[in-house]
C-alpha cells in the first residue's frame, strides 16, 4: 500500500502535543513536511524526522511531495486554507470545529467533492472504543427507546493575552468559546450516535471572564421522535466535569469522565463497569484511519458532510440564543 505523505499545516499547542506525532507514526503514512509561522516550523519538522519545513502555505503547496494536509490552525482559517489544499489536489483532514459557521464548512465539503480527494474533520473521539460500544448498543436497540441524552463539561479558561491559545476567546478567530471548543465534539458524537436534533433551544453568556465569547451555555434540544438532549458548556468554573450520557427505556450508558473513566453500563437495578482504554496519542487512531480511508476509497471516520452538520448545529445554538427563540433544523 502506497505510504499517505502528510503536510502538517500548524504548529500550535495541539500539533506540537499530538497531532504531528500522529501524523509521522500512525499507520500507512508519514510526516513529509511542516508549515507555520514564527520560524517553528523547522523544530516540529525536525522533532518527527520530516524533511520539508515551510513558514508559507502557498509555497509548501507548490514544493510539498505530500499526499495529504493536516490543517492545524485556528478555526478561523480552516476554510481558505482547506480550499487551497483541495485546490492543489491534496486530501484534507482539517482539526475541529470544521469551519466558523456552516456555510464555511459546507464549502469545504463541496471543494473535496467537486475535486474528488477525501476530506475528514478531526473529531478524534468517534475512534474511542467507548463510542463504538455505545453505538453498538444503540444500533442493536439493547438501551431500548433513547429517552434523553445528557452532556456537560466546564472548567477554567481565562487565558492571558500573551497566551498561544488566546484566540480561542477572540470571536473572529475561533467563533465563540466553550462551544466551539468542546461543545463542538459532544454534538459530533450526539450526531454520530442519534444524527441531527429536530429544534434547539439556548442560553449563552458571559458570565465571569473578560471575553469577548460566552463562558456559559445551556442547551435544550429535541429530536423528531420526542427524544430530549441536555447539554452545559462553560469556562467560568474553577471546579471540573466532564460527563455524556445516554439514556434509554431498557437501559443507560454513562462515561464520567467522558474521555477516561470507566463506561457504565446500566439495565433495571443492574450496572457494570467496562474499562475501554483509549489511544496513548488520540490523534493516532484517526490518521490511521484517514490513510486507510484514501487508500481503499471510501469516506473517513468524519467526513466533512458528518462535521458540517455540527457546524449547523452551532448556528443554531447561537442563533437561538440571540433571538431568545427555538430554532427548527433543516433536514
Amino acid at each position: 500500500m502506497h505510504e499517505i505523505k502528510w503536510l502538517c499545516a500548524g504548529t500550535g499547542d495541539l500539533v506540537k502535543k499530538r497531532a504531528a506525532a500522529a501524523l509521522a507514526s500512525a499507520e500507512g503514512g508519514c510526516l513529509a513536511g511542516v508549515c507555520g509561522g514564527g520560524g517553528r516550523a523547522p523544530a516540529v519538522a525536525e522533532a518527527h524526522n520530516a524533511p520539508e519545513a515551510y513558514d508559507n502555505l502557498g509555497e509548501a503547496l507548490r514544493r510539498t511531495q505530500a499526499d495529504a494536509v493536516y490543517v492545524g490552525t485556528p478555526v478561523d482559517r480552516h476554510r481558505d486554507e482547506a480550499l487551497r489544499a483541495i485546490a492543489a489536489g491534496k486530501h484534507v483532514l482539517v482539526e475541529k470545529p470544521l469551519g466558523l459557521t456552516g456555510d464555511d464548512a459546507k464549502q469545504i465539503t463541496d471543494a473535496a467533492g467537486d475535486a474528488g480527494v477525501t476530506a475528514g474533520c478531526a473529531y478524534y473521539r468517534r475512534t474511542f472504543p467507548r463510542y463504538g460500544h455505545l453505538k453498538k448498543l444503540i444500533d442493536e436497540g439493547a438501551l431500548g427507546r433513547i429517552v434523553l441524552v445528557r452532556t456537560a463539561c466546564w472548567g477554567w479558561f481565562d487565558p492571558a493575552l500573551d497566551d498561544p491559545k488566546r484566540w480561542r476567546v477572540e470571536k473572529a478567530r475561533g467563533g465563540g468559546g466553550p462551544l466551539m471548543d468542546m461543545g463542538c465534539h459532544m454534538f459530533d458524537l450526539l450526531i454520530g450516535l442519534l444524527g441531527l436534533p429536530a429544534t434547539v433551544f439556548a442560553r449563552c453568556a458571559t458570565l465571569v471572564q473578560d471575553s469577548e465569547v460566552e463562558d456559559s451555555s445551556a442547551i435544550a434540544m429535541t429530536y423528531a421522535d420526542g427524544a430530549q438532549v441536555l447539554a452545559t458548556f462553560g469556562w467560568n468554573s474553577k471546579t471540573w466535569t466532564h460527563e455524556f450520557e445516554v439514556v434509554g427505556s431498557e437501559g443507560k450508558v454513562k462515561w464520567f469522565p467522558a474521555d477516561t473513566g470507566n463506561v457504565v453500563v446500566t439495565r433495571g437495578r443492574d450496572t457494570e463497569e467496562i474499562e475501554l482504554a483509549n489511544a496513548g496519542n488520540v490523534h493516532e487512531p484517526l490518521v490511521a484511519d484517514f490513510n486507510a480511508a484514501v487508500a481503499e476509497g471510501r469516506e473517513p471516520v468524519c467526513p466533512t458532510a458528518e462535521a458540517v452538520k455540527t457546524n449547523r448545529l452551532l448556528d443554531a445554538i447561537y442563533a437561538s440564543s440571540a433571538t431568545g427563540q427555538p430554532i427548527t433544523l433543516s433536514r
